[in-house]
């Protein structure tokens, strides 16, 4: 048995990143005790995956790095200025296999620049394209001694069984509503409390998207999709309904974009080099990881637009079927009420549904606004008078 499966405590990164995860948490240990070439993170949305990912790649790169506790600082940065350390989100709907041979595969033949190894996470892995994993997989079968390869995904079974196989998997929970409503009390103690409730209800356990429920942009984000969805109902379109979505979600791009530039030059000055190519490579290097994380943002918070809508919906049916206590948005009651007149809960079940039909289309890069305008037409059909 190895140390940490005797109970040797895991490295405070990883109990940080992993409070809600004791399980996840003993097999990143565990798994650091003799590491393996590839890993697969798997769990649901804002489970932890993400943070644990890094968490691990910090221990990793850690170990035979010159200065340990400067490569793990650096490492667990977000975005993070480790040469040897590769993040790959996808920059919409789908990672782009050109990037992935490039970012990856071909990196994955170069020596560490420090240090004794180098380490590429895939992020939403399942946005992988049957090319790109297949791209991937010799990587996967004949990997270079120093690389280690992190893949993070909310739907393994998206991923071929080629890819899984070669992976040792860390299973990660949902969180107990409980534990979710703590976290948020936490991080957003400014917000009301039935907000935070209710935004706990609408992100499904997601604590990120339950975040951001509790900001301004969440607010937002929520105001547009009921406009949305009582735009459809009434039949008054002409006012763009659907921009008001789009909006939102630039807005939230927006402030996650300069946020990421905050904490890279933030972490820039605590290096202290202002000038010379270091530095210039790093705020080159800054500018792109805010542009990224800025568009991955904008896309999340689409999606989570789109789940509010259809959440709206089912919220009116449970309030139109006389069943309150299945309503999620539980700080919208007095607006429910009002919007639930007359309706037929079984046409309003049904508009869900189309709106997750629509957030399944746009995960294959449809155009946005004509996706959007599309549903509002077929909202309309189905709920106006």
């Amino acid at each position: 048995m190895s140390a940490a499966a005797a109970g040797a405590p895991a490295p405070q990164a990883l109990i940080d990143a992993t409070p809600h995860q004791p399980a996840a948490r003993l097999a990143l240990a565990v798994a650091l005790q003799a590491p393996t070439h590839a890993y697969l993170l798997a769990g649901p949305p804002g489970s932890g995956k993400r943070a644990a990912a890094r968490a691990l790649a910090a221990e990793l790169l850690a170990a035979g790095a010159p200065d340990a506790d400067d490569a793990r600082r650096r490492a667990l940065a977000d975005p993070s200025p480790h040469p040897d350390l590769v993040w790959l989100e996808p920059p919409g709907n789908q990672h782009l296999v050109e990037t992935v041979r490039e970012r990856v595969i071909a990196a994955a033949a170069y020596r560490p620049f420090e240090g004794e190894r180098r380490l590429f996470v895939i992020a939403a892995a399942e946005a992988m394209a049957e090319e790109s994993q297949n791209a991937l997989l010799k990587t996967l079968e004949e990997p270079a001694p120093f690389d280690h390869i992190i893949l993070i995904t909310a739907e393994p079974e998206a991923l071929l069984d080629t890819v899984r196989s070669r992976c040792r998997a860390i299973r990660f929970a949902a969180l107990a509503p409980e534990a979710a409503a703590e976290i948020v009390a936490e991080r957003a103690p400014e917000a009301p409390e039935q907000e935070r409730r209710a935004a706990t209800r609408l992100a499904g356990g997601d604590v990120e998207a339950a975040l951001l429920l509790c900001s301004q942009q969440g607010r937002d984000l929520r105001a547009a999709a009921e406009a949305y969805v009582r735009a459809a109902r009434s039949g008054s379109l002409d006012g763009r309904p659907q921009g008001e979505l789009l909006a939102a979600a630039e807005a939230a791009g927006r402030t996650a974009g300069e946020d990421a530039s905050a904490a890279a030059e933030a972490l820039a000055a605590d290096d202290g080099e202002a000038e010379g190519p270091g530095a210039r490579r790093r705020a080159r290097e800054s500018e792109q990881a805010a542009s990224r994380a800025a568009r991955r943002a904008r896309t999340a918070a689409l999606d989570l637009g789109l789940r509010l809508v259809a959440a709206w919906l089912r919220d009116l049916a449970a309030v139109a079927e006389a069943a309150p206590e299945l309503v999620l948005g539980c700080d919208r009651s007095e607006q429910l009420e009002a919007d639930a007149d007359s309706l037929d809960a079984r046409r309003a079940r049904r508009g869900a549904e189309l709106v997750m039909e629509t957030r399944r289309r746009l995960q294959v890069n449809v155009n946005e606004e004509l996706a959007l305008e599309a549903l509002l037409y077929r909202l309309e059909s189905l709920l106006a008078g």
